[in-house]
């Protein structure tokens, strides 16, 4: 049976159940806005000369766009977020956002603060999995150092080596917990040193089951190629591998470095060159089950059917917990809520932190929306339908009533 016979993403009510028609509407506002590359110029401009300036902006971010895209301040601010997707089957990827100061206090910072990420999870079947980032744990300069095999100085290699026993505590930790944990991808020179650490916590951790997961952005022409391999490797070691798929984040930063130092982009030509190497990896990982648990990260409506028909074809229950979907908070609930409403494993990735800390976060979520194409305008249709299904419901109510008169 084609999956597009039981599950429409068009299915707006199911993917809007959770929201009052008041949020409803808040919802039409923002994304309204968000249409607009003006007003997302502009108001992110002036949102961060308001932050620089230390002027008194909370009051109006919090409720708005932070509220949208955001679970709170704090774990337990995010509370009301975790309860709310878990009532509908969903589950919460808490997402430390603090892009850190990049110091040795702040490292250790983050790493208390992902380790409490870890001990919120553990045993809460809403939170499957927690997340971090390497860069968030040690310096970028390090990272980048080793990938291009700089020698380090020895303070450099023992600020490294703090930096490996903490991801080392996170990864220890979800495997003690039982809490799966991905390890985000990031910019492509300092990726091949960010994968070698993955790769050392998945030869400890991933014995039994996949518990550290890898980031693929099949963006990188390269990246189905080092899937390939890392299965192998996993293989031939004898562990599981975790896969977290997604196209990527970083395209126009990899563009232009690649321009201004001469090299060839390891970005792929074409956005269609991205979404058949997406779906080339999720048909690997769906034929390789028995070696690599996965996670598709996308909000492409086409790759997500493409992998509930795989499912079906393989005879794969859609609650097997080796096969996830996720978006992002506030993003794609067409998606999320469908695929969690016909029996699908989802999660959302709840970002979380200070409100003026996390407006870099912010700020990308709302360009990003911008610059995909039709990414806002398919949200605010949605939203829009939902709205006029609503109104029509209660006409046709009232009709009703007035029909026996």
């Amino acid at each position: 049976m084609n999956p597009k016979n039981t599950v429409s993403f068009d299915d707006t009510a199911v993917a809007f159940s959770s929201k009052s028609d008041t949020e409803l509407y808040k919802m039409y506002l923002l994304f309204k806005s968000m249409n607009s590359n003006l007003f997302v110029k502009v108001g992110g401009s002036l949102l961060n000369t308001a932050i620089n300036l230390h002027l008194p902006v909370k009051f109006i971010v919090k409720p708005t766009i932070f509220s949208h895209f955001c679970g709170g301040e704090t774990i337990k601010e995010s509370e009301r977020a975790i309860q709310e997707l878990g009532s509908y089957h969903i589950g919460t990827i808490l997402d430390y956002s603090v892009e850190g100061e990049g110091n040795e206090k702040s490292f250790d910072a983050t790493r208390d603060e992902l380790l409490r990420t870890v001990e919120k999870a553990r045993g809460n079947k809403h939170i499957p999995f927690s997340v971090f980032k390497v860069t968030g744990l040690v310096a970028i300069k390090l990272l980048e150092k080793v990938q291009a095999k700089q020698p380090l100085t020895p303070d450099e290699q023992a600020a490294f080596n703090r930096g490996r026993d903490r991801v080392q505590a996170i990864c220890q930790r979800c495997y003690e917990a039982g809490v799966r944990v991905f390890v985000d991808a990031e910019e492509s020179w300092i990726q091949d040193t960010i994968d070698n650490l993955t790769y050392e916590m998945m030869a400890l951790y991933n014995r039994e089951k996949a518990i550290v997961y890898n980031t693929y952005q099949l963006y990188r022409h390269d990246r189905l190629e080092v899937l390939k391999r890392d299965v192998q490797q996993a293989e031939q070691v004898g562990y599981y591998i975790g896969g977290k798929l997604v196209r990527g984040a970083y395209m126009e930063k990899e563009r232009k470095r690649a321009r201004e130092a001469g090299y060839t982009s390891p970005i792929n030509p074409s956005k269609s060159a991205s979404d058949n190497l997406f779906d080339e990896a999720l048909r690997f990982c769906i034929n390789h089950l028995d070696r690599i648990s996965i996670c598709a990260g996308t909000h492409n409506e086409a790759s997500s059917y493409l992998l509930m028909q795989l499912m079906q074809e393989h005879h794969i229950a859609p609650q097997d917990e080796r096969i996830f979907f996720a978006q992002l908070y506030g993003m794609s609930d067409n998606l999320s809520y469908n695929l969690a409403n016909a029996g699908y494993n989802v999660a959302k990735y709840v970002p979380y932190g200070p409100v003026e800390a996390v407006m870099p976060y912010l700020l990308r979520r709302a360009n990003e929306n911008t610059a995909i194409a039709g990414q806002s305008s398919r949200e605010f249709t949605l939203i829009k339908n939902e709205m006029d299904r609503r109104k029509n419901k209660k006409r046709g109510i009232t009709d009703n009533v007035f029909s026996h008169f």
